[in-house]
């Protein structure tokens, strides 16, 4: 569907240009993107370079089993069904770790491990179970401290002060988490009491 959605796009925007005789400035426009998206992905290698190395060290160093044991009781209140000191529990809490961080890439596969090991403790394989629907809930709208990507971006296209959207991105990442909490844990009850 996607495929097809893109394919449209640029087909139209061929067929538009020709028809215009602006066809000159769609080359263009498609060179000069293609260019900075080149070196958006150098930048942006970089600095997840530099997150991933940093959230290396600091599971070798054992921060991060640290912060996951500190995480107990958030981890409890939000995923009650989650039996404590399970493996759920390790790749849950790295997966917010690295969300706090703005280390959606670092964030991945530990999210993906949790829905694995939640999946393991799910009664009913075909649905979702209330600690699966939290942890998509929690993960998507991710309190984020340093919106690494954000900041790459700013930073990329020339912002005079690229990290001036944390404080604005703190905020925006609190309150999104907050309701969807709110929500989730209403639903929960709603639908699985």
């Amino acid at each position: 569907m996607l495929n097809a959605l893109w394919a449209s796009l640029i087909l139209i925007s061929i067929v538009i240009a020709t028809i215009t005789g602006r066809l000159d400035a769609l080359t263009q426009a498609t060179i000069q993107s293609a260019k900075e998206g080149v070196i958006l992905c150098f930048t942006l290698l970089g600095t997840m370079s530099l997150w991933m190395g940093m959230m290396k060290i600091a599971e070798d160093g054992g921060l991060i089993r640290g912060l996951c044991n500190r995480m107990g009781p958030i981890l409890h209140f939000l995923f009650p069904d989650v039996p404590d000191h399970h493996p759920a529990q390790k790749h849950i809490a790295t997966n917010l770790i690295a969300n706090v961080l703005g280390l959606g890439w670092a964030a991945t596969p530990a999210g993906l491990k949790a829905m694995e090991k939640l999946q393991e403790l799910n009664k009913n394989k075909d649905t979702a179970s209330r600690a699966m629907c939290m942890f998509l809930i929690v993960n998507v709208s991710s309190v984020q401290l340093l919106p690494v990507n954000i900041i790459a971006f700013r930073d990329q296209y020339g912002s005079a002060n690229p990290a001036e959207i944390i404080g604005p991105a703190i905020l925006a990442t609190i309150i999104s988490t907050l309701v969807g909490v709110i929500a989730g844990k209403i639903l929960e009850r709603v639908y699985y009491y």
